[in-house]
Order: structure tokens, then C-alpha cells, then sequence
């Protein structure tokens, strides 16, 4: 059964343990399927997500948001070791940047 506007976070990878491909849906960490095809493990975690759906909504339980829906306000606070900031700090001096600039270009993909 598909979900109406279907807009979770799913991603598909090789497992080597199960030697077959692994659907997954970020929004649902418990749930996984299995498949000999990629397309088929997809096509797999979108049912089972899709019956979990159903089934919390039937139950009436709080149905989790598709990460892509929430909205991020670009902040967040990370909490490192004194001596990591302290190196942090004169990196960033050293490069001319502020510390905020050199750990988000240390985050960025």
C-alpha cells in the first residue's frame, strides 16, 4: 500500500552479512528489508513503511515527519573537548577565518 505524499528519507545499501541489498527509511530506524535487487529492497521498505504508517494511524500514535518536511534553522550547539576548541580556535586565526567558517567547511560534504 503506498503512503499518501510518501516523503521519508529511504536509502538503499549492500549488506555483506546478509549478501543481499538493504532498504532502509531514516524516519523508521527499526525497519529494514532485504532483497537479492536494489529496486526491490526500495520497493520493500516503501511497504513496510507504508503498513507502519496505517497501522500507527489506525491506533491512533504519533506518525513520525519526513525529515525533508521539518525545517532546519541552520544552528546547533556541539559540545567538544577544551584542548579541540583551543585547536579549532588557532586554526581558524591562522587561516583568517572565524571559527564558525572553518567548522562548517569541516562539516560540509
Amino acid at each position: 500500500m503506498a503512503i499518501k505524499n510518501d516523503h521519508y528519507t529511504y536509502r538503499v545499501t549492500w549488506s555483506a552479512d546478509d549478501d543481499e541489498y538493504v532498504g532502509l527509511c531514516a524516519e523508521f530506524p527499526s525497519l529494514s528489508c532485504l532483497a537479492e535487487e536494489p529496486e526491490s529492497a526500495l520497493k520493500g521498505i516503501r511497504g513496510l513503511v507504508a503498513d507502519v504508517v496505517r497501522d500507527m494511524a489506525e491506533n491512533q500514535e504519533k506518525i513520525p515527519e519526513p525529515l525533508a518536511s521539518k525545517n532546519y534553522s541552520g544552528k546547533f550547539i556541539v559540545r567538544v573537548p577544551p584542548d579541540v576548541h583551543r585547536a579549532l580556535a588557532i586554526k581558524a586565526a591562522e587561516a583568517g577565518v572565524s571559527l564558525n567558517r572553518l567548522v562548517s567547511s569541516k562539516l560540509s560534504y
